[in-house]
């Protein structure tokens, strides 16, 4: 269940991106769609609790990723309600990934928190303790990508980091980038080239970020599906469609967010502000 919950929130995060950068493609209608179907299902939330150690943090997110058309009703909000009970949006027993994810989600949700604020939870990340000495492979690029990510609202504002700390933050990006194009790493590049653009650089421009972009253009299917999430571990030749979905969405869906932001180009809102 796990894996489908998260297949289907990731597809969530996709339709928000692409409805606030191109609205009035057409190509939207059949994502947006599938999503409104899934959020106005009486059965998904029981998916959201199948595995209980996640349980309230998909709850949150699948309220926050909810459409807007459901934001009055629909079975989204007893999950929200259910998820932010407690001490939830607390910062108690948080790891400082978690506090941002669980920040981010929160604020796009529109509930009450009391949980760190941007520069804070940036101060304390794993991306921020990362010095000089230590080697690049120790950063895990799930966590650098989505701290930028959460940071900068996958690329429709600022990240809220000037000086020294944006200069830290895009050379680790870099110098990742530049390891997992090196390994055949499809997904994170995928991942690691639209951190960049949330850093405000032009990955069209940097070396690494255009060595990733003709990476994922040289492997695309032309369908535009990626065969899987990296060279070793991609769809067998004679796979059927389900085993190539299970190959191939994760990365596919990555790179159609990246595809849509990038190609959006807007002007980036100023970052949020402080705790609420």
């Amino acid at each position: 269940m796990t894996p489908r919950v998260k297949a289907l929130l990731q597809l969530a995060l996709l339709r928000r991106a692409w409805a606030k950068a191109e609205p009035e493609d057409p190509d939207l209608a059949g994502v947006a769609a599938t999503v409104d179907r899934v959020w106005r299902s009486p059965d998904h939330p029981r998916l959201l609790t199948a595995e209980p150690r996640y349980a309230r943090q998909f709850q949150l997110m699948y309220g926050a990723l909810a459409p807007a058309g459901l934001a009055a009703g629909g079975p989204h909000r007893a999950a929200l309600a259910e998820a932010t009970a407690g001490d939830f949006l607390t910062p108690r027993r948080k790891s400082p990934f978690l506090h941002l994810e669980t920040r981010y989600y929160a604020e796009l949700a529109g509930v009450p928190h009391r949980l760190a604020d941007y520069p804070e939870l940036y101060r304390i990340s794993r991306l921020a303790a990362h010095t000089d000495e230590r080697p690049i492979a120790e950063l895990d690029v799930c966590n650098v990508t989505h701290t930028v990510f959460h940071l900068a609202d996958f690329g429709f504002r600022a990240p809220g980091l000037d000086g020294a700390d944006l200069a830290h933050a895009r050379d680790r990006v870099h110098r990742l980038t530049e390891e997992c194009v090196r390994r055949g790493e499809w997904d994170l590049t995928a991942k690691l080239v639209l951190a960049q653009y949330c850093l405000g650089l032009d990955p069209l421009s940097t070396p690494s970020g255009a060595a990733g972009l003709r990476l994922l253009a040289e492997v695309q299917t032309p369908d535009g599906a990626l065969p899987g999430r990296s060279a070793t571990d991609r769809a067998a030749a004679d796979a059927n469609p389900v085993a190539f979905f299970r190959a191939s969405y994760q990365s596919t869906l990555v790179v159609a967010l990246a595809t849509v932001v990038l190609l959006h180009r807007a002007p980036a809102e100023p970052a949020l502000g402080g705790a609420r």
